[in-house]
């Protein structure tokens, strides 16, 4: 390709807790807004509840983003549900959604709900699955997330493009425990610094992208190059501010995590259409 028609490969759009800069985090009308706002892909938090369900919510207490309090650990998935999750935001801009999404709309979201959401979609969605640690239930809560990957069929190995549920975490052991129980799900390191061991773009066996934040890859500006090179892939978050965005795309990260994802999704393209107006690869 001539350099007069180079342009940034397309990186992935992934919404983060769904499209939360418009809709309350985490909820079905935000991973709605999402797929309609043409993300790639989404990504979601999940805790366990007491009595053993997995529902997307990123604190380790619920008073941020319901009108009730206490630990999420201690409560079982009937008081979450008699909780509101969506009033504590207001939603500017919001779609209009169909009557059986609006009655969700408050609801705190099971991760069963969501994978329904994603394998239900007219078009190829991903999702992407973070399990917050440290929680009470430690490995209870990836042996849960494979239980239900198994159920929808997602447990197997699949080329990284066709891929619709990777794991990622912060932890190594979480990172571990699946790797064991589901070989064939994809795994995402999340590091909110580069691990001496890791600066040449290695990971660790089995983790098949590098999940940086945004302050990382601006600190490391050839480490998303190192790790590609190592054949592997980059997911960069949390990313929203479009000069960030126009940066992250120069270096070729292959996904975005925003929270605003109609809005980068749409600069993305622009950033990344050929110079000479021909069609973009897929």
């Amino acid at each position: 390709m001539s350099s007069g028609t180079s342009a940034p490969r397309r990186p992935l759009v992934i919404a983060h807790r769904g499209a939360s800069e418009h809709m309350p985090e985490h909820t079905l009308a935000a991973y709605v807004q999402a797929i309609d706002d043409g993300a790639d892909g989404l990504e979601a938090d999940v805790r366990l509840t007491a009595d053993g369900h997995l529902v997307c919510v990123h604190d380790r207490r619920i008073d941020r983003t319901s009108d009730g309090e206490g630990a999420l650990s201690t409560l079982e998935l009937a008081d979450l549900k008699s909780l509101d999750f969506g009033g504590w935001q207001q939603a500017p801009g919001a779609i209009e959604l169909p009557d059986q999404v609006s009655a969700d709309h408050s609801q705190v979201l099971t991760l069963e709900r969501l994978l329904e959401l994603v394998v239900d979609s007219p078009r190829h969605i991903q999702l992407l699955v973070e399990t917050k640690h440290p929680t009470r239930y430690a490995g209870l809560v990836e042996r849960r997330l494979v239980e239900m990957l198994r159920r929808f069929g997602l447990d197997g190995w699949v080329p990284i493009e066709e891929t619709r549920v990777s794991m990622m975490s912060f932890s190594d052991v979480a990172l571990r425990r699946v790797r064991r129980l589901a070989p064939g799900v994809p795994l995402v390191m999340l590091m909110e610094r580069v691990p001496v061991a890791y600066r040449s773009g290695m990971l660790p066996k089995g983790v098949r992208v590098a999940g940086p934040g945004l302050p990382v890859v601006k600190a490391h500006p050839r480490y998303t190059r190192r790790v590609q090179d190592a054949g592997s892939r980059v997911f960069v978050w949390t990313v929203d501010d479009p000069v960030d965005v126009e940066l992250v795309c120069r270096m070729g990260v292959d996904a975005i995590i925003t929270n605003r994802p109609r809005e980068v999704r749409l600069q993305v393209d622009a950033l990344t259409r050929p110079r000479d107006g021909s069609p973009k690869a897929p």
